[in-house]
């Protein structure tokens, strides 16, 4: 017998939303990931899927969010610092929202509830960065808060974290494909973001 999600198991609709039903919230898009103190591998060819994706989404006309994680001055996304700035291809345009965050979930302590209710969408499209960090926090939550994510696996990346045991590196592809198995689980839809323009 071939494994199976839980989702799978529970009959679930695992068909991505459209651009018309869903908001499209792009999480952590920013120069810490680029030229800053933690490069991810794939972060540059994930930025560029979120360069089309917000292309389209802004074409289409769909709400479109920006999470910003602000850290502290001398530390990781220092706001003072270029590292917090949002990547080229992931710049918010003039009436997008930006809702700066301080903790992995994009919800804690964070105007962004507030920001998805308006919109009246039950549907998210989440891109950005970290895989494992922030857009699983982001994701995991979100279901608490009734809300069906799909998370886009070519439009998120991550980096190299050490095994516990010291044994070595788990490289950034191996711990990419494991959050994303995680996620589809129970949490999200896992597509490419082809699966969403088409």
């Amino acid at each position: 017998m071939s494994a199976k999600t839980l989702l799978q198991l529970a009959g679930a609709n695992l068909t991505p939303p459209t651009l018309s039903e869903a908001t499209v919230v792009v999480i952590d898009a920013q120069r810490e990931y680029v030229d800053g103190a933690l490069p991810l591998p794939d972060g540059k060819a994930a930025l560029a899927n979120i360069a089309a994706l917000l292309s389209a989404a802004r074409g289409a006309g769909t709400p479109i969010v920006h999470v910003q994680h602000k850290g502290k001055p001398g530390g990781l996304f220092d706001p003072e610092k270029t590292a917090f700035a949002f990547a080229d291809e992931a710049e918010p345009r003039v009436g997008e929202t930006v809702v700066e965050k301080g903790l992995p979930n994009g919800f804690a302590g964070t105007g962004l509830a507030e920001v998805l209710e308006k919109a009246g969408r039950k549907r998210l499209i989440l891109a950005g960065f970290m895989t494992h960090m922030c857009v699983s926090a982001t994701a995991r939550a979100a279901l608490d808060l009734g809300y069906q994510t799909t998370v886009l696996s070519d439009a998120s990346a991550t980096r190299d974290l050490p095994h516990v045991d010291g044994s070595g590196v788990l490289s950034a592809a191996d711990l990419h494909r494991a959050e994303l198995a995680a996620l589809a689980d129970r949490f999200s839809i896992v597509c490419r973001t082809a699966d969403i323009l088409d």
